[in-house]
């Protein structure tokens, strides 16, 4: 009977513990989180195939190829963009790791409020800094966006090229490379419809695929901003909550002084007229 009664207790114990620790993890964080890994993974893996394949297009079908020496041509322009694909990856992975500690610093100093933690003052300090870095991120990724969808509307102009030589017989349509900036306005990089590069190309999955994960990555682009202001939204309810927190405690402190000193006065006016009277 009693094996049974502390085996009771026990698992009492551990269910009691359990619900602490669930009620001190960061939801909103946590979710802000998951949705700004799937965004910045789809941005990354996505536009990095993407750019690979605008490589083997320029190259197979717009018989473009790498200048010689130093020279800022589109595929360098490509390649930097990769190594920034690398660097917003590692950057943000290590940011969301930041924020979603940050969370559970600030839950704790709120669950304070309630008895249910010990008070945590990282998450007080650090608050603010998260909040303006935070909101300058969100501003970068909407540039991020913006950016992202230039060539998806340049592949979308070549897709739209290539579904109308379709429907219409006799077409002849031609896409020109300088009039997007890819090239210099001495080179002629164009291709029309009537050329047999340009029906390989439409004929070709490359197109598609590539279209498509331009498409993903503006979609993960959208996703990270959406993250952005879900964090921003979290920070700036947990600062107004822990701002208001010091403030209640700075309120008791002061009454429960002002109290104590009532009762001081109350006390020794009490031995006063006792001394009086004897």
């Amino acid at each position: 009977m009693e094996e049974n009664m502390e085996e009771g207790q026990t698992q009492k114990g551990c269910f009691e513990c359990c619900i602490k620790c669930l009620g001190g993890i960061p939801y909103a964080s946590l979710i802000a989180t998951i949705l700004l890994y799937a965004g910045v993974a789809l941005f990354c893996g996505c536009g990095h195939e993407a750019l690979s394949g605008t490589v083997n297009i320029l190259q197979t079908y717009f018989e473009m190829a790498r200048t010689a020496g130093d020279t800022l041509d589109v595929f360098t322009m490509i390649d930097i963009f990769k190594y920034v694909v690398y660097g917003i990856a590692a950057a943000f992975f290590v940011y969301g790791i930041l924020l979603m500690v940050e969370g559970f610093f600030t839950t704790g100093a709120i669950k304070d409020l309630y008895g249910d933690f010990k008070i945590t003052t990282c998450g007080r300090c650090v608050s603010a800094w998260f909040i303006m870095l935070t909101y300058l991120f969100m501003l970068a990724w909407l540039g991020v966006t913006a950016f992202t969808s230039l060539p998806v509307y340049m592949y979308f102009n070549l897709w739209t090229i290539c579904r109308n030589t379709t429907l219409v017989e006799g077409a002849n349509l031609c896409l020109d490379l300088r009039q997007f900036g890819i090239v210099t306005i001495g080179e002629e990089k164009k291709i029309c419809t009537v050329s047999e590069n340009f029906l390989r190309m439409c004929e070709s999955t490359e197109l598609n695929m590539t279209f498509h994960l331009f498409i993903v990555a503006l979609a993960g682009a959208g996703a990270a901003v959406i993250a952005m202001v879900h964090y921003l939204m979290v920070l700036s309810a947990n600062w107004a909550y822990v701002k208001d927190a010091c403030r209640m405690q700075k309120y008791e402190d002061i009454k429960s002084k002002e109290e104590q000193e009532l009762h001081d006065i109350h006390s020794t006016r009490s031995k006063e007229r006792l001394n009086a009277y004897t």
